[in-house]
């Protein structure tokens, strides 16, 4: 492949990568071309795009960015996974399909997380964190849970005092009305 050709695909590769911060980095294994396409739509459909490319031509393409630690170490063929709602949306997506028996021999070979290096055993630990949507789920639950005890207890002493008072009230008509007979 010419020197021209190759620096096209890394501008494109770069070109793609230009608003992406995390990637997972996974090894197709023996993948035949079917299986690598219903990988690929499987992937399309959680809206993560998975890019085959030389490790060569990835480094280059990565040098400089919050991806470049993904590519440390990297050896024989792989792929770039970028993608989904959020990080753990795709070490999720990327953890089941490792153990999926249709997709034999792919597997996950780690990534990049904000600039910082992600062993395969980190991406499958990521995989186990809430996402971004069950994040946000658990937050509002914990601020709904505090306005309702707080609610609560507001509700409470007012209704405890509003039932003094309706009682004061009673007691001072009650004498009030044996006073004047």
């Amino acid at each position: 492949m010419s020197k021209a050709i190759k620096d096209m695909l890394v501008d494109d590769l770069k070109h793609r990568l230009q608003t992406v911060g995390d990637v997972v980095v996974v090894s197709l294994g023996r993948l035949d071309a079917q299986k690598t396409t219903r990988l690929r739509h499987t992937l399309r459909k959680k809206q993560i795009h998975l890019q085959l490319v030389k490790n060569s031509l990835a480094r280059r393409a990565t040098a400089g960015t919050p991806l470049e630690p993904a590519m440390t170490d990297a050896a024989g063929m792989l792929a770039l996974a970028w993608g989904g709602e959020d990080v753990v949306d795709l070490a999720k997506e990327i953890d089941r399909i490792a153990g999926d028996k249709e997709f034999e021999g792919f597997e996950c070979r780690g990534g990049a997380m904000d600039g910082s290096r992600l062993a395969a055993a980190d991406v499958q630990r990521v995989a186990k964190w809430p996402t971004r949507g069950e994040q946000l789920s658990i937050l509002s639950g914990q601020i709904n849970s505090l306005g309702a005890l707080l609610s609560g207890q507001i509700l409470s002493a007012g209704g405890a005092l509003a039932g003094q008072i309706a009682s004061r009230v009673e007691d001072l008509e009650k004498a009030g009305d044996s006073g004047g007979a």
